[in-house]
């Protein structure tokens, strides 16, 4: 099975990383010696994805000379530079001329190690428009919960106050390309708040793919730090 090019949303500002973001892209953060976008790579390259976009904004250069054409990475590399902020679903309709008929979309400050293959065959045996992966939690509070029947998402229930389990979108999503083709050219659109609503109220099929492996962002300096210790623990053989 031939794996689609992944896009990685890497064009954010960092803001809450201060003590990163004035050198450099969030995505760019030092992990025992290697940016955090390299184990983000590496993960992909693992699975059989074979070609890598970055959709790059801020410190757009810093990304670009660090991967080059991905040759030493394993990969066929490319940039796509946001000429303003357009979101993330602004940033990945940038990047259609170089996607085939579907394409992996992830973003660039989140280490899922998400099976793709795995995640491919169910988007394929489903027929979905969309099908994105899925993490459980204890206390899905704060995310905010995915309503899903089946293994269909059907809805959305915002962000409550009490401790409750639940299904969280963990930012990971098969697209076929007419999906992409869709979003509005030339001016920001998020993919959270317009694109994927959007298809639930058209009654297109969203997949959801559960994902129990690992589920770490560095978007704060805590997530950071707890991302380094992770990635260097002896259990996870680094």
């Amino acid at each position: 099975m031939t794996l689609p090019a992944a896009v990685i949303l890497a064009g954010g500002f960092g803001t809450r990383l201060p003590e990163v973001s004035a050198t450099r892209p969030k995505p760019m953060a030092d992990v025992g010696g290697r940016p955090f976008l390299e184990l983000v790579v590496a993960h992909l390259r693992s699975c059989g994805v074979r070609e890598v976009v970055f959709s790059t904004g801020y410190k757009s250069e810093v990304i670009e000379a660090h991967f080059g054409d991905g040759a030493r990475f394993g990969v066929a590399a490319r940039c796509v530079r946001e000429p303003e902020p357009l979101g993330t679903a602004g940033a990945l309709r940038l990047a259609l001329p170089f996607l085939g008929d579907r394409a992996l979309v992830l973003n660039g400050d989140t280490y899922v190690d998400v099976d793709v293959a795995a995640m491919l065959a169910a988007h394929l045996a489903a027929g979905a428009a969309a099908t994105l992966a899925a993490v459980p939690r204890e206390d899905a509070s704060r995310f905010g919960r995915l309503v899903v029947e089946g293994d269909r998402l059907t809805g959305f229930e915002e962000k409550r106050p009490e401790r409750a389990p639940g299904l969280i979108n963990a930012g990971v999503y098969l697209l076929e390309r007419r999906v992409i083709e869709a979003i509005p050219a030339g001016r920001a659109v998020s993919f959270e708040r317009e694109t994927l609503p959007g298809l639930l109220a058209a009654g297109a099929p969203v997949g959801v793919f559960r994902h129990a492996g690992a589920f770490e962002d560095i978007g704060i300096p805590e997530s950071l730090a707890a991302f380094r210790e992770w990635a260097a623990s002896p259990a996870r053989g680094s």
